[in-house]
């Protein structure tokens, strides 16, 4: 199994993850990864002993669909969950969310259960677009068309059949979203060299490095702006300035690498001209 990365996260973690292995064809090409329930209260979150948001972090780098789950009954975004979702930013592509046990409300109380989901998601969600929410009850009970009514058993169904398709099709997007991936992060590492490079420019020949390094890290935001205008790059591919500051603060600028505008070019040539040429290779998936 591909987890070995996340023995980064010490042993208080490693020993609440668990694998199992069911017999059934779907599974040889996916695998499904649970979290446990996110929590409402400091203390618990303190308490779990180890990185929560990390961990989640380090999974939706890596998967190819992200389900964010909620109960009509407990619409509340909790600070632990807001934090998990501002780690997932950068994969707004791959969130989904669905609004499960919506079966034990009837249909008016569903209408507005939707419109305060969608309030919470929009103060949380630093998106544009309108995510995609699943409407169900995604168990293997039958449906309660008592409180739904066969409208909405009808809904119901067809917004499983949805989800379900959504799953099925991960594998035949695979490659694609592989390559996604790998020009995400070749632009990643491109901004980065920018970075580096501009706070090494930066640093004093000779007296007052701390004192000029610490201020380069104040007013990251700022010196990020300055690489975004002189190299026209957009915003959105910057790294977050908190987590960024962070890591910086454990390294000597003097010691950072100058740019090589070689291999700032190289990486260029590999996104305009290499990727296409391998995306020519592979068949369309919806063939």
């Amino acid at each position: 199994m591909p987890f070995s990365g996340l023995t980064t996260f010490g042993t208080a973690f490693l020993s609440k993850f668990e694998c199992s292995q069911m017999p059934h064809p779907l599974l040889e090409h996916v695998t499904f990864v649970d979290t446990p329930g996110v929590l409402s209260g400091e203390k618990q979150r303190t308490e779990r002993a180890y990185d929560f948001t990390g961990v989640t972090s380090w999974f939706a780098a890596k998967c190819d669909l992200i389900l964010l789950l909620f109960d009509p009954h407990k619409l509340d975004v909790s600070d632990e969950f807001k934090r998990v979702i501002y780690s997932l930013r950068g994969h707004d592509d791959k969130i989904r969310v669905v609004l499960n046990k919506a079966d034990q409300v009837d249909t008016q109380q569903l209408m507005r259960v939707y419109g305060a989901l969608m309030w919470s998601l929009g103060k949380v969600l630093n998106t544009p677009e309108v995510v995609r929410v699943y409407i169900g009850s995604f168990n293997d009970k039958p449906v309660n068309e008592a409180a739904t009514g066969p409208i909405g058993k009808e809904l119901f169904e067809k917004e499983q059949e949805d989800l379900l398709s959504d799953l099925k099709d991960i594998p035949k997007k695979a490659c694609d979203r592989r390559i996604n991936e790998f020009v995400k992060r070749a632009r990643a590492a491109k901004i980065h060299a920018y970075i580096i490079a501009h706070l090494k420019k930066e640093m004093p020949a000779m007296i007052g490095k701390a004192k000029t390094q610490q201020r380069l890290i104040d007013n990251l935001e700022g010196e990020f702006g300055k690489v975004q205008r002189d190299h026209h790059l957009p915003a959105g591919d910057f790294p977050n300035v908190e987590h960024f500051k962070e890591i910086l603060s454990g390294y000597n600028f003097d010691k950072f690498e100058k740019l090589k505008p070689k291999m700032i070019q190289a990486v260029d040539d590999m996104l305009g001209y290499d990727i296409p040429e391998l995306l020519k290779t592979f068949r369309n998936p919806y063939d």
